[in-house]
């Protein structure tokens, strides 16, 4: 009987934590949106995409990757804002499609719009130097960049929960998720909110962009992958739920990662079959609430 060493199954599990970290990033900016805005933002891959298109611009112009990826969340959710308060805030309240005819009309004309200003050619972004090389934990292999994604993440994650949990701006924006009329009418603006709102989900999307492009570089049409993938785990971990985000991403990505090693020519599929069957377990998803008023 064919069996798999050790070191093996150790690091395809590494492999799947990391690319589920940028799972992580992805969905919670999804789940941030809908939670908070009731919006499906058919174009959040495409901000994904906009920020790996940042970072490839940033690090061209400073050569510093951590300048980078902080330039990325910052572009992208100052566009975000922007997208949402001349476009989306005009359609609150009237017919529930109009946001989403919107957003995937955003995923079709910004990559055109990429297209003309850097070419059909996808743009390499390198990987840091410091992060090029490999470690050895006994015989298992642990590619540098991959740990970073995986310690960066952890930081982004501990930092919006005390951004969420302890900032007065964070607690306004839970309280908006559950009850948007009472926080308006202890005088807080929660257009604003909204806009805000909208600008951290797509920079969360920006930042997973970012950290994937030295694996996979920066094209004009990888907004529509990532689009698909933020809706898998969004749907696995729970409409609107980050802890749902967060379960959800690292499971998706251990499921990628496993069905690679054994067959991969399934992996691209593998995380549709996953949805299907814990939908049929659970319809509302991992974490998801049975009902919203």
């Amino acid at each position: 009987m064919f069996e798999i060493p050790w070191n093996v199954i150790a690091m395809q599990f590494f492999f799947g934590i990391a690319l589920g970290c940028i799972f992580v990033l992805l969905s919670s900016g999804m789940s941030i949106i809908f939670g908070l805005l009731d919006v499906v933002n058919f174009a959040h891959g495409t901000f994904a995409m906009l920020g790996a298109y940042a970072v490839f611009v940033v690090i061209s112009l400073s050569g510093s990757f951590v300048v980078g990826l902080v330039s990325a969340v910052v572009i992208v959710g100052i566009i975000g804002m922007i997208v949402e308060f001349l476009f989306l805030k005009p359609l609150y309240g009237k017919d529930p499609l109009l946001p989403l005819l919107l957003t995937f009309g955003l995923s079709v004309a910004i990559p055109d719009l990429i297209k003309i200003i850097f070419g059909l050619i996808g743009k390499p972004v390198n990987y840091p130097e410091a992060l090029s090389g490999t470690l050895m934990l006994g015989s298992v292999i642990i590619p540098g960049y991959r740990l970073f994604i995986i310690l960066f993440t952890l930081v982004a994650l501990i930092s919006l929960w005390l951004f969420l949990k302890r900032s007065d701006l964070g607690m306004i924006i839970r309280a908006s998720t559950r009850d948007s009329l009472m926080v308006q009418t202890l005088g807080i603006n929660v257009s604003r909110i909204w806009t805000f709102g909208f600008g951290l989900g797509v920079g969360l999307a920006a930042l997973a962009g970012a950290i994937a492009a030295p694996m996979m570089s920066a094209t004009p049409d990888m907004g529509v992958d990532m689009t698909m993938t933020a809706f898998v785990v969004t749907v696995v971990g729970g409409l609107g739920s980050l802890g749902g985000a967060i379960v959800g991403g690292l499971l998706i990505g251990l499921v990628v990662a496993f069905t690679a090693f054994v067959a991969g020519e399934y992996s691209s599929v593998s995380m549709y079959f996953c949805m299907a069957l814990i939908l049929l377990v659970r319809p509302r998803g991992l974490f998801g609430e049975q009902g919203r008023e």
